[in-house]
């Protein structure tokens, strides 16, 4: 998947994409290792998607810590 339908999905979805991910890549890592693995490529695209969810997901929760720090800080006049 691209980055832009990882962003267009909820942090719901994505944590289960992210979960349905990395038990596919154990998968293969076990294949890999019984040299039972057909494409090896497919390890390296399984850990990008990884990073790209969880750098996605990272991401949002900045921007949700960013958003309520500076709606705190108002001015007032004494």
């Amino acid at each position: 998947m691209k980055p832009a339908e990882y962003r267009a999905m909820s942090n719901e979805q994505l944590e289960l994409t992210l979960k349905d991910t990395v038990k596919n890549l154990f998968h293969m890592r076990v294949q890999s290792a019984t040299d039972r693995l057909e494409t090896p490529s497919e390890l390296r695209k399984a850990k990008r998607e990884v990073a790209r969810i969880k750098t996605i997901l990272r991401q949002r929760e900045l921007e949700a810590q960013k958003k309520p720090a500076g709606e705190g800080k108002q001015k007032t006049n004494a």
